[in-house]
């Protein structure tokens, strides 16, 4: 029996976000072979109090909307001839439609923001609810992201020795690979002690101890990856800190940052850990937020 690969999702709304979203996704399902799904969202909004003009009949948007994907449809099959693109236009509200749409997928892609549509990225916006309720990993493009142009591309990813942090590396791991790219594997560490104000420890402790842990958590969490991704080369980065600002830093030169939807240390029953949050918000590059 013929299995066919799942689709990569894309949310699509016609703004530079989901244009250069598509962009994006169009990249990874030709180096995936996998087909292209692009859905777009058809809310009906209904206007209780006169307007004046013309009022364009709801049917004529549809077809108006729907030409539109078909025409970026065909313009994709040129340029990606070993891609099957399938087009969605979908009644619904836009995270609800994308999250649905997106139940068979290996991957869904959305701009950052939108045309009030896929996306922005305060907290309740279309966003941060694909990436929190999807069932597969999410990625997220910024605004004004620009492909890097430097040779070696960078994948980097959260290492805290959590079940969500494995999927992670995983997902990197399969990243790297398909992008030629190398891996920074980032576990941020803190001292475990309270300090007092001047930034002496209340009780010693060995830092270089503490460090070595890092360390050996870090390459065991990859150990796995490393192992079915031989090609794939890797190092460590073992910053003190926050973990989503070291993160964030990372994606001032990195071509993707990945995350684990929740780590060590948050609150079991949120769906984005704080870190995610941290790094979707201020991300310089596009993010995966794997589950």
């Amino acid at each position: 029996m013929t299995t066919h690969p799942a689709p990569i999702v894309i949310g699509y709304d016609g703004s530079p976000g989901s244009v250069s979203a598509l962009d994006w996704a169009a990249a990874a399902a030709g180096r995936a072979l996998a087909p292209l799904r692009i859905v777009e969202a058809f809310e009906l909004v209904i206007v209780t109090r006169p307007s004046p003009g013309y009022v364009v009949p709801l049917e004529a948007v549809r077809t108006a909307r729907q030409n539109r994907l078909d025409e970026l449809a065909a313009k994709l099959r040129l340029e990606h001839p070993d891609v099957r693109v399938e087009t969605g236009l979908i009644g619904g509200a836009a995270a609800k439609t994308l999250v649905d749409a997106a139940r068979d997928a290996r991957l869904v892609v959305l701009g950052s923001r939108g045309l009030g549509g896929w996306s922005g990225l305060l907290v309740g916006s279309v966003a941060v609810q694909v990436t929190a309720h999807a069932t597969c990993p999410v990625v997220v493009i910024p605004h004004d992201f620009q492909p890097r142009t430097q040779e070696g591309p960078t994948v980097v990813v959260g290492a805290d020795g959590s079940k969500y942090s494995a999927r992670a590396i995983d997902f990197a791991f399969d990243q790297a690979e398909s992008l030629h790219a190398r891996v920074v594997a980032v576990h941020a560490w803190t001292t475990p002690y309270l300090t007092y104000q001047d930034g002496e420890s209340m009780l010693e402790f060995d830092e270089d101890k503490v460090r070595e842990e890092a360390r050996l958590l870090v390459a065991e969490s990859v150990a796995g990856a490393d192992a079915e991704h031989p090609d794939v080369p890797w190092t460590s980065d073992l910053p003190t800190g926050s973990a989503g600002q070291a993160l964030v830093r990372h994606s001032e030169s990195a071509d993707l940052v990945v995350v684990g939807t929740r780590g060590h240390g948050g609150f079991t029953g949120l769906l984005l850990g704080s870190v995610g949050q941290n790094v979707l918000h201020h991300t310089h590059c596009p993010i995966a937020v794997v589950h």
